[in-house]
């Protein structure tokens, strides 16, 4: 009987021991040369898990409701007096070595404000709303076969590396007051279970998509681009199944993530939280299945027309999992075309101020004041 006692005993000193190893064990990008600085924001966005959610918008310090490129003004920090964790970017537009992204924003001034953001422990995510090579029309054209033609023997592969060619000059050049280059969160051919961009499953095969990923981080690294953490991004899906569909493996992704936006009034229908908090299960069950980070990589209610999305919806269709960050769209302000506001986050005097302050006040939240503190690439 002592035996059995003792063999138990043992079997769940060994498990325990096993488990906290599991817990416990350093984590690594999939880049094996990535910069130190990289693998140390790595590292402590697994710390972050335990301390809460970054928050982030896109644009955010570029421009906002009404104005455009006041240095050190960001809507949130009108209303705050903070900035937010994680500022989001795209490339759009390094295809043609163009001045300005897609929505404008210079890349000069873009460069400097990654690096100051890095320089005070902000956290940078970019994604690439890249045009389509196959057609030179934008990334919502979904020509069949645009994304075929950028495969190693595709039609536009050669015009494909070009395009990063342009983009590993900027990853290169952007870097801190230490002279190091700053660490990157990369969502590359991101809401891939759409239907509307060009490198969408409805326009590519698994095989083709996970042929191009694979090709790309390995182009990259090819040529000493060694700052990047590789985001997986979706937008809906229903079972893991379908979520790890076009995954190309874990040594070529560091961070899971989707993208949702609320549509609906969230007291008439609750669906948003709903499929949120299936989506958020699942990724939960893969990040710890495979040992990477998850995150909500793009969120938000146009206009906020209700007054508790920040601290109700919004926190509810989160609940209780551990995510990096939360990253809004940005505050583009009036659009032309639509003939309409275009905003994602409340800027002074909004309706939806208190609630974002109240947002702002919790202490699952985390802004740059909280992230500054942390040493995160150190």
């Amino acid at each position: 009987m002592k035996k059995h006692i003792l063999y138990s005993f043992c079997l769940f000193t060994t498990l325990a021991c096993q488990s906290q190893k599991a817990t416990t064990e350093t984590k690594f990008p999939c880049d094996k040369n990535a910069t130190t600085e990289t693998v140390k924001l790595y590292q402590n966005l697994f710390k972050l898990l335990d301390k809460g959610i970054m928050f982030g918008q896109q644009d955010v310090l570029a421009y906002g409701v009404n104005w455009k490129y006041e240095e050190g003004r960001s809507d949130i920090k009108d209303i705050t007096g903070d900035h937010p964790a994680v500022y989001g970017w795209d490339l759009g537009g390094t295809e043609h070595n163009s001045p300005n992204d897609i929505d404008g924003v210079p890349f000069d001034k873009m460069k400097r404000w990654i690096g100051e953001i890095y320089d005070r422990n902000g956290v940078n995510t970019i994604s690439w709303h890249m045009d389509n090579p196959f057609t030179g029309k934008n990334a919502w054209d979904i020509t069949p076969n645009s994304f075929a033609s950028i495969l190693p023997k595709g039609t536009k592969h050669d015009l494909y590396k070009k395009w990063l060619d342009n983009s590993i000059v900027f990853f290169n050049s952007i870097k801190g007051k230490d002279g190091k280059k700053v660490p990157i969160l990369f969502r590359p051919f991101h809401e891939l279970t759409g239907n509307w961009f060009w490198w969408c499953q409805n326009n590519a095969t698994p095989e083709q998509f996970k042929e191009v990923w694979k090709f790309t981080v390995n182009y990259y690294q090819s040529k000493g681009v060694h700052n990047l953490i590789y985001i997986y991004n979706t937008s809906d899906f229903s079972s893991k199944e379908e979520f790890m569909k076009y995954y190309p493996g874990d040594d070529y992704v560091d961070m899971i993530s989707f993208d949702k936006y609320l549509y609906d009034n969230p007291t008439r229908d609750n669906s948003f939280v709903e499929k949120c908090q299936l989506q958020f299960k699942i990724m939960d069950e893969v990040a710890k299945e495979h040992g990477k980070i998850a995150a909500f990589a793009e969120t938000g209610y146009e206009q906020i027309p209700y007054d508790k999305f920040w601290t109700k919806t919004l926190m509810d269709a989160i609940g209780n999992y551990k995510i990096s960050f939360v990253l809004a769209w940005r505050n583009h302000g009036w659009q032309e075309s639509e003939n309409k506001m275009h905003y994602y986050v409340p800027f002074k005097g909004h309706p939806n101020e208190k609630d974002f302050i109240d947002f702002y006040n919790l202490e699952k939240t985390l802004f740059q004041k909280d992230v500054s503190k942390q040493n995160l690439y150190k």
